[in-house]
């Protein structure tokens, strides 16, 4: 059965029909864009590229990033994780999510209040 990528919040799950997905946003405090590149794999969700578009208190690259088009790119060293939370903020903008060829806002993709969950699941 193919993989997919489930995004949870409270009560609702929304599946979305893509082995690989992109999330980004704004760093709260230094107001630079964070873009990670994710596969969704039998062993769950695997970061494969990382880029920043500067640094900041706590915030630099890793000192094997490449500067290209304007941000330092890497490939984080995480194993695979079985899920991603992602916290709400009132104080920040919210991640964006990129798959099947549509980016917007995470609480576009599945509303509710509270922290979105991102897991690997079976395709419908």
């Amino acid at each position: 059965m193919p993989l997919a990528l489930c995004l949870s919040r409270a009560a609702t799950t929304v599946v979305v029909a893509a082995s690989h997905f992109s999330l980004s946003w704004t760093h709260s405090i230094e107001k630079i864009r964070w873009e990670e590149q994710w596969q969704v794999t039998p062993a769950g969700l695997v970061v494969v590229d990382a880029s920043i578009q500067g640094s900041g208190a706590g915030m630099e690259p890793p000192d094997d990033a490449v500067l290209r088009d304007g941000a330092w790119h890497y490939r984080p060293r995480v194993p695979p994780q079985p899920e991603v939370v992602l916290a709400a903020s009132d104080f920040t903008a919210d991640h964006t999510l990129c798959a099947q060829g549509r980016c917007q806002p995470l609480h576009q993709w599945v509303a509710g209040e509270g922290p979105v969950r991102l897991s690997r699941c079976d395709a419908p």
